[in-house]
């Protein structure tokens, strides 16, 4: 391997492992604040994908009828759990975001597809069609088991995901599809080329960054959510309700698998079970940040996406099982070295 290799292994590494950082980031959050390791996390990022691509080419995207089942979904479960303790202002604000909000964006996304209005306006309502979709998986899967096991929470998520997948298949189909970039420029810096895709992707994920540093040591609302990581039960003693919460940190979960998607979009072929792949590398990169460090995950990220690079280029073939092996020493570790504590809400 020569330098100029190597940079362009080094380029694809911090290119991947941006990606990889939001979407650890995001289940790093869900984790803290709700116990639930969130297995489909990945299907925010290939919905969003496949959602710009089919807007790109003039044609309606299946994703706001997934939106509109999730929601009917979403709305039966919560009307059966509390039929008893239901109010009006309760029931206007099921209808409102469970059935009025999907049936605007479906016919939204009925008008506005055929007229291509571009890039923007199609990220914009793909981000729009996927975010809500945190909030109401909250509701459908994990709401009603908030107090089980970790390892309970563990297995209804990989239901989810499972099913997510399922409906994927039947939504968009089994074809995979790329999106445009967010820039075609590229520039030469030696011998290394580095293209504005690039570029968009490092701005993004920065700014993100940023703006979630500032959320959580800025606003009300990210307090009110580190006192759901740090204990939920002292922050429901507070007044704190925990079910917001939940829904709230589902909810930026989406909005940065939903920006991932954008990002990653350009990058490769993306399909149905795309995300997949992309959720579990982000949850290496979660584990090997210790589950709980921002900073640290953000960091382990962009190492399992040097490592993926680096595999790639000596043994292609084994790559994904090479980077998922990197979360074994630091599991046996932890389990030799971490005390043992029993589980507590």
């Amino acid at each position: 391997m020569d330098a100029t290799i190597f940079l362009f292994l080094l380029q694809d590494g911090i290119i991947n492992g941006s990606v990889y950082a939001l979407v650890a980031i995001a289940t790093v959050l869900v984790f803290a604040v709700t116990r639930v390791i969130l297995v489909p996390q990945g299907e925010f990022v290939a919905f969003t994908a496949l959602t710009i691509a089919a807007l790109e080419n003039g044609r309606m995207p299946s994703t706001p009828w997934l939106l509109l089942a999730l929601g009917g979904l979403a709305a039966a479960s919560e009307l059966i759990r509390h039929f008893n303790e239901m109010t009006s202002r309760r029931v206007i604000r099921i209808v409102l975001f469970d059935l009025a909000l999907p049936i605007a964006l479906l016919l939204a996304t009925r008008m506005l597809a055929p007229m291509k209005l571009g890039q923007v306006a199609n990220i914009l309502l793909a981000i729009a069609l996927i975010t809500p979709m945190g909030p109401m998986l909250y509701r459908i899967a994990f709401e009603p088991l908030a107090h089980s096991s970790v390892l309970v929470l563990l297995m209804a998520a990989f239901g989810v995901h499972f099913s997510l997948m399922g409906l994927g298949l039947l939504f968009f189909g089994p074809e995979g599809t790329g999106t445009a970039p967010l820039s075609s420029q590229s520039f030469a810096l030696g011998d290394l080329v580095v293209t504005g895709q690039s570029i968009a992707v490092l701005i993004v994920t920065a700014l993100l960054l940023m703006l979630f540093a500032l959320f959580f040591g800025r606003t009300l609302l990210g307090k009110a959510l580190r006192a759901c990581s740090s204990n939920r039960i002292g922050a429901r003693l507070v007044g704190i309700p925990t079910s917001a919460a939940g829904q709230i940190a589902f909810a930026l979960a989406a909005l940065l698998g939903a920006i991932s998607g954008v990002l990653v979009g350009p990058l490769m072929t993306v399909f149905y079970d795309s995300g997949f792949l992309i959720g579990l590398k982000a949850f290496v990169a979660a584990i090997l940040g210790g589950l709980g460090s921002y900073p640290l995950t953000v960091l382990a990220a962009l190492g399992v996406g040097f490592a993926e690079a680096l595999f790639s280029f000596w043994a292609s073939n084994f790559k994904e099982v090479l980077v998922f092996t990197l979360i074994i020493p630091v599991l046996a570790w932890r389990s030799l070295v971490a005390p043992h504590a029993e589980e507590t809400e």
